[in-house]
């Protein structure tokens, strides 16, 4: 949709529309905010969705996401020619406050999956994993409020946890777009081949894997006294969302490779259920 003519009210519209078609796991949280916050969920959530699936395209390069990056300056500046999304994400910028240099992070992750993925080592990892997840952590929060510095580190290891989740989860899909981010330091130890990962070591590989995530949620557990209470509820929703798909993983003996694991809406309907009533 274009956006020359679009109003900040009907981008919202189309930002909630998007949110609420495609944020499988993140929208059942955002039912829990006031409206306002709500909005600026699905604002930025669509801004950041769009930048994920020029990534994800068939014979995806880097032109395309190098013009969302100039698009994504002129909407900062308050100039939203390019698309429907942009004047919601704007004011929703603009409004909760949120640093720029979080949105051109996350454009330089997405890019990286533009080339076959192999990483080497868990650094590495942390870094693509703080690019484009640990900085929509520091992003939401600045819409959910927070008053202490101390909860921006907090919310980078809250956004590792949520992506070694997804990492762990989508093993089969990421190998079939040529992309592997277990890492390679890892596969070794291990003893695991990247070519055939169907082996008994694999499992213990997952099992580490699964670990090492389930460290960076209970690290991450003191962010959820940190952000402003009318937030709470949803903060916990989405953590009990992620650690149960994680919990999902590890109950099925990581069996990852010949079906995609997920909480049915039922499952998080009842979390969000249970936030609500916390």
């Amino acid at each position: 949709m274009n956006a020359e003519d679009i109003t900040v009210d009907e981008s919202y519209q189309w930002c909630v529309q998007v949110a609420r078609t495609q944020a499988k796991n993140f929208y059942y949280s955002f039912l829990l905010l006031p409206r306002d916050q709500r909005n600026a969920m699905c604002a930025v959530y669509a801004f950041m969705r769009y930048c994920d699936d020029l990534s994800d395209e068939p014979g995806a390069s880097r032109e395309p996401l190098e013009r969302w990056r100039i698009a994504l300056d002129h909407a900062l500046a308050g100039q939203y020619n390019g698309h429907s999304t942009l004047p919601a994400f704007h004011d929703t910028v603009h409004r909760y406050q949120i640093p720029h240099h979080y949105f051109h992070e996350m454009i330089d992750g997405v890019s990286s999956d533009l080339q076959p993925r192999h990483i080497r080592t868990f650094d590495e990892l942390y870094r693509y994993c703080y690019q484009v997840a640990s900085v929509v952590g520091l992003t939401t929060i600045h819409i959910f409020g927070f008053d202490s510095p101390a909860a921006l580190p907090l919310a980078e290891k809250c956004g590792i946890a949520f992506q070694l989740t997804n990492i762990l989860r989508d093993v089969r899909e990421d190998l079939s777009r040529g992309r592997i981010y277990l890492p390679d330091d890892d596969l070794k130890r291990f003893g695991v081949s990247a070519d055939n990962l169907k082996s008994p070591e694999f499992i213990d590989l997952m099992r580490f894997e699964a670990s090492r995530a389930r460290s960076y949620y209970q690290e991450s557990q003191p962010l959820l006294g940190m952000v402003h209470a009318r937030s709470r509820s949803s903060l916990w929703a989405l953590i009990e969302i992620y650690s149960r798909l994680l919990a999902k993983i590890e109950a099925s003996n990581y069996d990852v490779l010949s079906r995609r694991i997920a909480l049915s809406s039922l499952e998080k309907s009842w979390i969000v259920l249970q936030a609500a009533l916390r």
